[in-house]
C-alpha cells in the first residue's frame, strides 16, 4: 500500500499529464498512478511491470499491463507512440538507465522521471558523521537488501540529460511530497520530478 507521501508524488506527476493523454507507466507496480490518472485525466493508460504479482494485481483492478523487463528496453513500442512515458521512483532500480532514459524519450513525446534524491542533506551528513550507507524514508532498505542499485542526486541527473541531449521542460523539488524553490533541490529536496523532452527528431 503507499503512503500519503506516494499519493503526493503522485499528484505531481498527475498534474503535468493533459486530460485524455496516451501514457505509458513504467515500472507500474500495483497500478496505482495508472488508476490515479485514470480517474482524474481519463488518459489512455498502459502499464509496465516485471513483476508477476504486481502484473496480477493490475489486471485484477482493470488496468492494461504488459510483464516486462526495463533493460531490454521498449523495442516494441514505436517512436512517438504514447503522449507521456513515466518512470516513477524506478530508475535506481533499473541496469540500464541510459538505455531506459533514452528508450522514454524516443517512445514518448514526453517523459516524467522522478527518483530520491541521493544529495539530500541528512544523507550527506549521515555518509559524514557515521560513515555509514544512510536509511530515511525515501530510501529505507539497508545497503545489503536494497533494490536501488544506481543512486544519484538531482545533479546528477541534470548532467546526464545534458550528456545525453534529452531537454529538461519543468523540474519540480520535493520535500517530504511539499514543493521546495529550485535553489534548494539538490541539499533539501529527499524526491525530485523532472518533466523531460527529446530531440525534436521523430516528435510531433
Amino acid at each position: 500500500m503507499h503512503t500519503n507521501l506516494s499519493e503526493r508524488v503522485f499528484e505531481e506527476i498527475a498534474r503535468l499529464i493533459p486530460a485524455g493523454s496516451r501514457v505509458l507507466d513504467l515500472g507500474c507496480a500495483d497500478g496505482d498512478l495508472l488508476e490515479l490518472l485514470s480517474r482524474t485525466k481519463q488518459v489512455k493508460g498502459m502499464g509496465v511491470d516485471i513483476d508477476e504479482t504486481m502484473v496480477l494485481q493490475c489486471v485484477a483492478r482493470g488496468i492494461s499491463v504488459f510483464q516486462g523487463n526495463l533493460d531490454e528496453g521498449l523495442r516494441d513500442y514505436q517512436t512517438a507512440s504514447y503522449d507521456y512515458v513515466i518512470l516513477s521512483r524506478t530508475l535506481q532500480v533499473v541496469h540500464k538507465p541510459v538505455l531506459i532514459l533514452k528508450e522514454m524519450v524516443r517512445v514518448g513525446k514526453h517523459a516524467i522521471v522522478n527518483f530520491p534524491n541521493f544529495g539530500y542533506f541528512p544523507i550527506r551528513l549521515q555518509l559524514l558523521l557515521k560513515g555509514q550507507m544512510p536509511v530515511t524514508p525515501s530510501l529505507p532498505f539497508q545497503w545489503y537488501d536494497t533494490p536501488n542499485i544506481h543512486l544519484c542526486t538531482k545533479k546528477d541527473f541534470r548532467n546526464l540529460c545534458k550528456v545525453l541531449g534529452i531537454r529538461i521542460i519543468e523540474e519540480i523539488n520535493l520535500w517530504n511530497g511539499k514543493r521546495i524553490p529550485p535553489s534548494l533541490g539538490n541539499a533539501w529536496a529527499t524526491e525530485v520530478c523532472f518533466l523531460l523532452r527529446g530531440s525534436s527528431e521523430g516528435q510531433t
